[in-house]
């Protein structure tokens, strides 16, 4: 500043020596006037340079281009360095603001719950792509529009209504079928002057995980509550009644298959609790292929014999392919011998008298190990097959129960496979019979050199 008053005392000074020097040479009577007016055309000119280089200054700065910044030298040219410095103060500043912003919508996008941010008139101003997914709302088609138009079920529209919500609310997500259910829970926040903040989230297969455990215990509770409640009759008519001894040993056969339906539902649920809580089966156990067959061969017939009572009997046969005759599984022996034994006994237990059951073990063109249950049972209906390794699922309940079988055999099957890598497929047609597939990978199996 003090540099700028001299500049300008320093021309005025100049100017009026001009003048004065101007009024000598001229030999005019007074020098004094001439002396003030270059003094003042001295002024003038400075102020009209100043006003220039102050124009070029704010013109600059409305702009805002650092890099169209003018070079003045003096006291503006000091205001537009450190002009300049505030402006690239400013930009870094702006830039790590956004930088944040773009890493906190990066995340919020990441996030596998879905957010959308409503203003005070509940209108769009931004959603994630997962609330979008969930919601069947577009991300940026839909900005700005009241989410209450978007999104019609009354579900919904009764949650909107409440002014402070305490709870989430679970409405249909937008993929909802009724084949295939999809949940979607709504948690409401308000925040900032009358905005509010919607958190979804699927909750799909927490609520079909909770079905799953309230069907399982009521199951678990029904099989059981049977041969209990059969069991406790007996027990009174042995205890009230005076029965002859063919009568008590009669009673006592009926309380011991009762006793043996129960003991096996607790051994498969016990093998299912093995089965997902413990780590997957390592490659170093092997179960010769040849063994598996014989061992199920053996008791495919055993069965049979028992419950033909007298009837024409099965057709049972087990063909292995001759080159996978030194053939060995890797993994839990006794797992996989469950899996097949399990396969094997329901297509006794379901295949009528006279009917034929085919075991057959063949290798798939991707290398991979098959091993094939075919029966002419009395076929399972297209509905069923979806739901058939779900515990305590029966087609049937009541040929189930004469069968002597738990409900819970596919579903051990199933798990078997999971942990092996396997895979499971089932194909049936009503009237024509069913066949149980099991495939093992190329990883789960080798040829004894």
């Amino acid at each position: 500043m003090i540099s700028r008053f001299f500049s300008f005392f320093s021309l005025l000074a100049f100017g009026g020596a001009l003048g004065f020097a101007w009024a000598v040479m001229g030999d005019k009577p007074l020098s004094m006037p001439y002396l003030m007016s270059g003094a003042l055309l001295a002024g003038l000119l400075w102020m009209l340079v100043d006003a220039w280089r102050g124009y070029r200054v704010r013109s600059w700065l409305r702009q805002g281009d650092l890099g169209m910044a003018p070079e003045i030298s003096g006291w503006w040219g000091v205001l537009i360095d450190r002009s300049r410095k505030l402006l690239r103060e400013r930009e870094r500043s702006i830039d790590a603001s956004e930088q944040r912003l773009k890493d906190f919508l990066s995340a919020i996008q990441a996030s596998p719950n879905g957010v959308v941010m409503l203003d005070s008139n509940a209108q769009i101003e931004w959603c994630n792509q997962t609330a979008a997914a969930q919601l069947g709302i577009h991300p940026e088609r839909d900005v700005m529009q009241r989410i209450g138009n978007l999104l019609r079920d009354p579900v919904f529209t009764a949650y909107m209504a409440v002014e402070q919500p305490n709870e989430a609310v679970v409405m249909a997500g937008r993929k909802d079928r009724v084949d295939r259910p999809v949940r979607i829970s709504i948690q409401r926040h308000r925040y900032g002057e009358g905005k509010q903040l919607l958190l979804t989230r699927d909750v799909t297969l927490l609520e079909q995980a909770e079905a799953m455990r309230r069907d399982f215990v009521a199951n678990v509770s029904h099989e059981i509550r049977t041969p209990l409640t059969v069991l406790s009759g007996f027990v009174e008519t042995l205890q009230t009644l005076d029965l002859n001894a063919e009568e008590q040993k009669r009673y006592l056969a009926l309380m011991a298959i009762q006793a043996d339906r129960m003991q096996g539902l607790v051994e498969d649920l016990l093998t299912l609790s093995r089965l997902e809580g413990s780590p997957t089966p390592s490659l170093q156990s092997t179960l010769p292929l040849a063994h598996l067959m014989q061992s199920c061969e053996q008791e495919a017939h055993g069965l049979s014999d028992t419950i033909s009572h007298g009837a024409e009997p099965q057709h049972i046969e087990f063909q292995t392919d001759h080159l996978l005759g030194d053939a060995v599984l890797l993994g839990n022996e006794r797992e996989l011998q469950s899996a097949v034994s399990n396969l094997v006994s329901n297509a006794v237990r379901y295949t009528p008298a006279g009917g034929r059951i085919l075991v057959s073990v063949g290798q798939g063109s991707d290398g991979s190990l098959m091993v094939e249950v075919r029966d002419t049972g009395a076929g399972i209906a297209a509905e069923h097959l979806p739901r058939l390794t779900e515990r305590f699922y029966r087609v049937d309940r009541s040929r189930s129960r004469e069968s002597g079988g738990t409900g819970l055999g596919l579903a051990i099957v199933k798990h078997v496979m999971q942990r092996h890598g396997a895979s499971l497929s089932i194909s049936s047609e009503v009237g024509q019979g069913s066949c149980f597939k099991l495939t093992f990978p190329a990883t789960r199996w080798r040829l004894n050199p």
